[in-house]
């Protein structure tokens, strides 16, 4: 038997914070992306529309 008795409020909580912490580790690890990579993509996207909006026609 363990010597002291536990808070059971204490320990439910402290078990949905570690779920937490372990969801949003994983969230990180699947969506984070880099400053880097976020500048990258922005620079490819507004390229892109710069292509685009330069080939179209006026009436």
């Amino acid at each position: 038997m363990t010597d002291a008795p536990i808070n059971l409020n204490r320990a439910r909580k402290q078990r949905a914070r570690d779920d937490a912490k372990k969801l949003s580790d994983e969230n990180a690890v699947r969506f984070g992306r880099t400053k880097a990579q976020k500048q990258l993509e922005k620079a490819r996207s507004d390229k892109a529309a710069k292509a685009v909006d330069s080939h179209k026609r006026e009436p």
